[in-house]
């Protein structure tokens, strides 16, 4: 099974994602460090958004077969720097969370996960299980 790391802004749904893919009860919780669970590493959202510690993502990422930009498509909020991805050596993917709400701007999302570099976009609402499977599918 390949294994990916989550990174994207505080609240953009990257814990949730981890516990929908994982199987586990969706509860909040505020990621305060790194965390591992089984193939996912899921990172705080202080990682993106002080360049200060893109370090500790490059480092981080040297484990992982694939990195996810998670972004939250009813935030207006933009994190990712043009290209992105070109700091990793690693297949990069984005996934846009929250698709299903009412204030959903999946255009917007889009539009910044490719200025970041990503290619391949996973569309999902980890509360109802929304595009889950696709995900699960590539790590496979």
């Amino acid at each position: 099974m390949k294994k990916i790391m989550l990174i994207g802004e505080t609240g953009s749904g990257k814990t949730t994602l981890k516990q929908a893919l994982n199987n586990e009860k969706i509860r909040y919780k505020k990621t305060q460090s790194l965390e591992y669970s089984k193939n996912i590493l899921d990172t705080p959202g202080e990682y993106i958004e002080n360049r200060r510690y893109y370090n500790a993502l490059m480092i981080s990422s040297v484990d992982y077969d694939i990195i996810g930009l998670v972004q939250d498509c009813t935030s207006e909020k933009v994190v990712f720097p043009p290209n992105f991805t070109s700091i990793f050596n690693k297949k990069s993917i984005g996934i846009i969370t929250k698709v299903d709400c009412y204030n959903a701007d999946v255009k917007i999302a889009e539009k910044y996960l490719k200025q970041a570099g990503v290619e391949d976009i996973f569309y999902v609402n980890s509360i109802n299980g929304k595009g889950i499977e696709d995900i699960r599918r590539l790590l496979q």
